[in-house]
């Protein structure tokens, strides 16, 4: 048996905080300052933390290689299991022309840029960030709106600006799966949690994004259905997390979103429409020290070429290959184009009905002691990272597993095509694969031989303050990493350490990692580099960060007086 040390560096708390804090300040520096490649850093920073387990925290060597491999293999299932099958749905709907008839769906509804933005950026966006990710929802709906006639740098701080709301339950919920696993508390209560914080998110964004697109007169004019959009999209993801399935919060926030508004608009019009000719520039001139803006001087060949760099760019993040066509398709391809969330949804929801999920969590799942670890804390309490609970029928891959294959016969995809697709999906996800299992394994690790434990106890010691840290934290890490999975996998049990030191609660602090994080993905260098490129601005991220920064922090800010307050008895009762 293995007994964890809260200050094994010489009897010093402080001193073992440092050392412990050594790994993460190594990614950091890695990713921030030299920019080496994601799976580069987590490999070094993994290396770096068992060396310290073994040698700073005296965990056995054999115990600390166990609790590397039991972090690689959570990282593959369930959390990659996750994301490879739901990266694979949307693939197979981009191998077909029902991608296309999505696209032009949405791009039929209205000519009007405003408007665009909230159905194109927010709300389809949080549709491919729910399945897809990595990248994929900021360059193709800044290729979309870069199609309708949007400015390039403007498209493009719209998308990354837009990608935030549904980041926390990105990709069937992995962020808060992948919280669960490093913590051990109840995916239920990290969801509810959750779900009680990104609405106040949501309700902001389609706001913030009009007013990037038209200023002030954007939001004179247009702030009705922005309005409606924050509302519906907020109420839907608290409903789903709360109450329904916590893996369909942003699909049905999404579809919720777009009905709601489609039926607004049937009613409601603006008093003006912002069209290609009205797009005037709003971003301090900034995108003129790359290229001209679009429909100013700059000859058409040059226009042509910089759709075609975008176009492009969404085919590489699997996005379609026609994005100029806006004729509207019959209601029967309408229908037949969203099949796939629809068919979702149905296995999803017939896996919440209570017989199936008290059959599917007997013969769906198994729990056991990891092989090789015997690891309790200082004060002698096994560790629960050292229990794993093993999903295999139950787990959300499986049920996007099933969803693909229907998907696959709905749509008459062959046996050998949907296998290739698979394929394609898992090679180009490989640098992610290692850079997931790496950074879980870090988790582990870390967890295991006592360094989080470390970790927190110091920063207990900044008592009720540390309900400020916690969002920064989580901001810091969505930031560096480019992924809420990968932050909430580093720092929720630091989290929930530091909560339970302070007298905070567990739930509230881990939640809040996850929901203050999203605020740095449209700063982080991955999505910057995915926007730029897609517009046809390479080299344009210092730019981009710039002019977001601000909106970012500003967030952070908001999002961090509403955690104080839930910490404290004025909001505390939203606290499960």
């Amino acid at each position: 048996m293995f007994q964890q040390i809260t200050d094994p560096i010489l009897g010093s708390l402080l001193l073992s905080a440092i050392c412990a804090a050594l790994p993460l300040i190594l990614l950091f520096v890695l990713l921030g300052i030299f920019r080496v490649k994601a799976y580069k850093a987590a490999l070094a920073s993994l290396l770096l933390s068992i060396v310290l387990s073994v040698v700073g925290w005296q965990m056995p060597v054999g115990q600390a290689l166990s609790a590397t491999a039991a972090g690689a293999f959570y990282g593959l299932f369930p959390i990659l299991w996750i994301l490879v099958n739901a990266l694979w749905i949307y693939k197979l709907t981009v191998a077909t022309p029902w991608f296309e008839v999505l696209g032009r769906t949405i791009r039929s509804i209205s000519n009007d840029l405003r408007i665009l933005a909230i159905l194109i950026a927010f709300c389809f966006g949080a549709l491919l960030e729910s399945l897809a990710g990595f990248g994929a929802p900021v360059a193709i709906s800044a290729a979309m709106l870069m199609a309708a006639g949007m400015k390039p740098l403007k498209s493009a701080m719209v998308s990354l600006l837009a990608n935030t709301a549904p980041v926390a339950f990105g990709a069937m919920a992995a962020p808060i799966i992948a919280l669960n696993g490093v913590t051990g508390l109840p995916i239920q209560d990290l969801a509810s949690m959750a779900g009680r914080q990104t609405p106040f998110i949501a309700l902001l964004v389609p706001l913030i994004l009009v007013f990037i697109v038209d200023g002030k007169r954007g939001l004179k004019q247009t702030w009705p259905v922005a309005v409606v959009a924050g509302v519906v999209f907020g109420l839907a993801q608290f409903v789903t997390a709360n109450f329904f399935a916590v893996e369909l919060t942003d699909v049905v926030a999404a579809v919720a979103t777009v009905a709601v508004v489609l039926v607004m608009l049937r009613f409601w019009r603006q008093a003006e429409s912002m069209g290609l000719n009205d797009d005037v520039d709003l971003t301090g001139g900034a995108e003129s020290e790359h290229q001209a803006p679009l429909g100013q001087g700059r000859p058409v060949d040059d226009l042509r070429s910089t759709a075609t760099t975008a176009i492009k760019t969404a085919r590489r993040s699997g996005g379609s290959p026609n994005l100029t066509d806006n004729t509207r398709p019959s209601p029967r391809q309408v229908w037949t184009a969203i099949a796939p969330y629809l068919i979702i949804m149905v296995i999803f929801s017939i896996a919440q009905i209570p017989a199936v999920k008290a059959w599917l969590a007997v013969v769906g799942s198994v729990t056991f002691a990891w092989p090789g670890l015997d690891v309790v804390n200082a004060a002698g309490d096994p560790v629960p990272a050292a229990t794993f609970k093993l999903d295999h029928l139950k787990a959300t891959g499986t049920l996007l597993f099933f969803s693909g294959l229907i998907t696959m016969a709905l749509y008459k995809v062959s046996f050998r095509q949907g296998l290739k697709v698979y394929w394609d999906t898992v090679v180009q996800l490989r640098w992610t694969i290692v850079t997931v299992t790496a950074v879980l394994a870090l988790s582990f690790v870390m967890t295991l031989s006592g360094q989080t434990a470390s970790l927190g106890a110091f920063l207990a010691s900044t008592g009720a303050f540390f309900a400020v840290i916690s969002p920064l934290i989580g901001w810091i890490g969505v930031a560096l990493t480019g992924s809420d999975t990968s932050s909430n996998a580093l720092f929720g049990q630091l989290q929930v350490t530091a909560a339970n030191s302070t007298g905070l609660s567990p739930v509230l602090m881990a939640a809040s990692n996850s929901s203050a994080g999203v605020l740095g993905k449209m700063l982080s260098l991955q999505n910057l580099a995915v926007a730029a490129a897609a517009v046809g601005l390479e080299g344009a991220e210092s730019t981009l960060f710039r002019k977001l920064i601000g909106w970012s922090l500003g967030l952070l800010v908001l999002i961090t007086v509403l955690i104080v307050l839930q910490s404290t008895p004025v909001l505390g009762w939203m606290v499960p």
